[in-house]
């Protein structure tokens, strides 16, 4: 997976694109960690919209994340065919603003 980081003047987007599975999650961690370490922003966006495939141990990582946040709204964007099923069934609407 690759996962790219733009940063605003209060958001945070993570850009994510192949599979979404167990495997990225050191990189997933080592990417968000600093930047909640450091704080300063308002929402957090991440943009699924280039994932094909994601897993259990994403959706895991999707509530740790969302955990860590203590309460900022975390919008998961671009949400769409298989990847937007698999959240909908893991209910993750209605713990996620989705788009």
């Amino acid at each position: 997976m690759d996962i790219r980081t733009e940063r605003s003047e209060d958001k945070v987007r993570f850009v994510l694109s192949g599979s979404f599975t167990f495997d990225a999650y050191r990189e997933f961690k080592s990417q968000y960690t600093p930047i909640l370490d450091e704080g300063g922003f308002k929402e957090m966006e991440i943009d699924l919209g280039g994932v094909e495939y994601l897993d259990s141990s994403a959706l895991g990582m999707l509530l740790l994340l969302r955990e860590r946040l203590g309460g900022k709204p975390i919008v998961l964007s671009h949400t769409k065919g298989t990847v937007r099923q698999v959240l909908e069934i893991a209910n993750f609407h209605q713990l996620f603003m989705m788009s």
